[in-house]
């Protein structure tokens, strides 16, 4: 049993036994990330197992579940919800993508190889930090994956609160932030756009008019704020919560105000140092904790890529904060 394990508070996945670990993981970087070997999450797993995998989600703060068997939307589904309530709510504009046919939990990600329309998650973010209730986690599965590119890298969110200046900490702390879906930072001029060896990015590739799906004109904006600082409810560390996709001010402040220390802070949290980069291949099953972790997709491969995931629901922040 690990130190988390032992005062996870209102967990809702049992504890596991006294004896050594059922699972071998692999460490990806020194920062955050490891490889799980050996776990089959085609069927049900036993308790003791769902609980040292569980206690490594919290301990690692992304895992991938490498040599997996090819999974089904339902045994995706269940295996998901291993880690809490299942969210079905769909993204808003330009990231709300197809569902697949009778689940509309499971949300679908495809790149055909000449595809250079908007990709999806090319910025540094957490996912809708903008909702009252932003994602506790996602479960992400490759069911094609390219031979090369296409990489996902990760960021540590507690390292990036605890390398900040005592001084910086102690002014972040009181405050807050507004997060918006209008993304007034995080848009087009944002993204990392389809690059190659012999293909640099072309500015219509940014364009969120390449979005196949929903209208922005058709999707209201939602905002909500939350603590710049937040305490993880469940391992009770504080991390860095804010992030360049969908933080617009700090409350109480202007944008022109907010602007430079915002800048700062997005640019640090992603330092190098903080991430790991991970590379999919066929099958694999990435889990990472939204609540102290910003990811971004690298869109620098032109093949097929296909990606199903489904996402947990989180806690009120606010709530979250006073737990």
């Amino acid at each position: 049993m690990t130190a988390n394990q032992a005062t996870l508070p209102e967990r809702a996945i049992p504890l596991g036994d006294a004896k050594r670990s059922k699972i071998e993981l692999e460490p990806l970087a020194g920062a955050l990330g490891a490889s799980v070997f050996g776990v089959d999450v085609s069927g049900p797993l036993a308790d003791s197992l769902r609980a040292d995998l569980y206690g490594a989600f919290l301990d690692y703060q992304v895992l991938f579940v490498k040599n997996a068997r090819p999974l089904s939307p339902i045994q995706h589904r269940d295996f998901a919800g291993l880690f809490g309530e299942i969210d079905d709510e769909p993204f808003t504009f330009p990231f709300k993508t197809p569902t697949v046919d009778g689940h509309p939990e499971i949300l679908m990600n495809v790149k055909e190889a000449a595809d250079r329309s908007l990709n999806v998650g090319g910025f540094w973010h957490a996912d809708v930090t903008y909702r009252a209730r932003p994602h506790k986690a996602a479960i992400l599965y490759a069911k094609e994956a390219p031979a090369f590119g296409g990489d996902t890298m990760f960021a540590n969110q507690y390292l990036a609160y605890e390398a900040l200046s005592p001084g910086l900490r102690a002014l972040l702390d009181g405050l807050k932030a507004e997060h918006a879906s209008s993304m007034p930072y995080g848009g087009e001029s944002a993204r990392f756009a389809s690059v190659s060896r012999n293909a640099a990015p072309r500015p219509e590739d940014r364009k969120f008019a390449a979005s196949r799906y929903e209208r922005a004109a058709e999707v209201s904006v939602i905002a909500n704020d939350h603590p710049v600082v937040r305490t993880h409810p469940e391992t009770g560390r504080r991390c860095l919560y804010v992030n360049r996709g969908f933080t617009a001010r700090f409350t109480d402040m202007t944008a022109a105000e907010s602007l430079p220390l915002l800048e700062f802070l997005w640019e640090h949290a992603s330092r190098p140092e903080f991430t790991c980069r991970y590379k999919w291949a066929q099958n694999d099953i990435a889990i990472w904790d939204n609540r102290c972790t910003q990811h971004h997709a690298l869109d620098d491969y032109n093949q097929l890529r296909r990606m199903r995931r489904v996402q947990i629901g989180g806690r009120p922040l606010i709530r979250a904060m006073a737990a």
